[in-house]
């Protein structure tokens, strides 16, 4: 997916923080749209369906974690990312985001760069997870996304959560190198308590349970799958 084509949303009820944001991302070249509520929000992306919203918290007339809660229950909008954009970093309140269904949060202010990034890798893993197939095969090898399933000839093989997502995030394009940063923003997210050492256990226990030779390792960079 080209970036014109990548549609955003940004929700927050200061018209500078809207203008600030929608330049920056705009000039990545992003599709945005805006609305200053939280009832705004949600005629927004029923017209437009983003791919990502950004969504403040405190906001008039619907605050941003009723807003999300409406938006998780709206079928079209079952795939887009929403990211929490606020001011308030008490732990209640992002505990309330993620229960309503946000994906991340994002303390302000923040500057306009890192924030780009952090767009970035929120919409890579939109990416790869649209371009990744329910069930991969690869020779003996089947991997069901669907029911976190892994048969290798017959034998049925049963992986903890990452390192199914971590076989399934390189199984996805063999051949292809996925660096580090990429796999720990694409399996791990943003949580904060993994660090590179962390790939390398769980590809040695993929290597004991998938086989030593579908993992290479290229040194500086990362890993890819080889079949």
């Amino acid at each position: 997916m080209k970036k014109k084509d990548i549609k955003i949303l940004l929700v927050d009820d200061e018209p500078d923080i809207l203008e600030i944001i929608g330049y920056n991302l705009s000039a990545e070249g992003y599709q945005i749209f805006t609305a200053e509520n939280g009832i705004q929000a949600i005629s927004e992306a029923k017209k437009h369906h983003p791919h990502l919203i950004v969504l403040d918290v405190m906001m008039p007339e619907m605050d941003g974690i009723e807003a999300c809660e409406k938006l998780r229950n709206i079928p079209e909008l079952s795939e887009t990312i929403i990211t929490f954009l606020t001011a308030r970093g008490e732990d209640y309140s992002q505990v309330a985001g993620f229960d309503a269904g946000a994906d991340d949060y994002i303390t302000k202010p923040i500057k306009p760069k890192v924030l780009v990034s952090k767009v970035k890798a929120l919409l890579r893993r939109f990416k790869e997870s649209e371009e990744t197939e329910k069930n991969i095969k690869l020779g003996d090898l089947v991997i069901n996304r669907e029911e976190y399933k892994i048969l290798k000839g017959k034998e049925e093989i049963i992986l903890p959560r990452k390192e199914f997502e971590l076989l399934s995030l390189l199984a996805s394009k063999p051949g292809k190198v996925f660096k580090r940063e990429d796999i720990l923003d694409s399996v791990w997210g943003n949580e904060v308590v993994v660090g590179g050492r962390t790939i390398d256990v769980h590809i040695r226990k993929l290597r004991e349970k998938i086989g030593d030779k579908k993992f290479k390792t290229v040194k500086g960079v990362g890993y890819k799958f080889v079949v």
